[in-house]
C-alpha cells in the first residue's frame, strides 16, 4: 500500500470511478431532461493521462480530463472534465478517497452534459 505522504498520486482508481458511474446512471435517471431519458452510464475511465494525476497537476489545473460511455445503450464515449471542488482538492492534498466529494443523485446541478457534443463536466464538491 502506499504511503500518502510520500506518494506523489491523488486516489483517482477504479473504485472511485465505479462510484461515480453508479451516481451519474442515479442522476440521469432522476432527471427531468427530455434528451437523456433513457441514458445511463457504462463506466468512467481510471487511466486518463498519467501527468494529470500528480498531486502539483491537480492543485495547478483543479480538473482531470477523462473519459466515459453515456448514453441510451451506455456505449457513446464521452469526453469527461472532472472539476474539482474545495473538499476534493484537500483530500487529493492529504491523498484521501474522494468518495464523499461526488454529490448527490437528486440533481443534475453538478452535471453538464452536452450529448450532441459528447461532453460532459462534473462539479465534486
Amino acid at each position: 500500500m502506499k504511503d500518502p505522504k510520500t506518494d506523489n498520486t491523488i486516489q483517482f482508481n477504479e473504485n472511485f470511478c465505479t462510484h461515480l458511474e453508479y451516481q451519474l446512471g442515479r442522476s440521469f435517471g432522476n432527471s427531468d431532461r427530455q434528451d437523456l431519458k433513457g441514458f445511463w452510464c457504462d463506466g468512467v475511465s481510471w487511466d486518463p493521462i498519467p501527468d494529470q494525476l500528480t498531486k502539483k497537476s491537480v492543485q495547478e489545473t483543479r480538473q482531470i480530463v477523462t473519459k466515459a460511455w453515456i448514453g441510451k445503450d451506455g456505449q457513446d464515449e464521452y469526453e469527461m472534465t472532472i472539476r474539482l471542488g474545495q473538499s476534493a482538492l484537500g483530500r487529493c492534498a492529504k491523498g484521501a478517497e474522494m468518495l464523499d466529494c461526488i454529490p448527490s443523485s437528486d440533481s443534475m446541478n453538478w452535471i453538464d452534459i452536452e450529448p450532441q457534443n459528447r461532453r460532459i463536466v462534473i462539479r465534486l464538491k
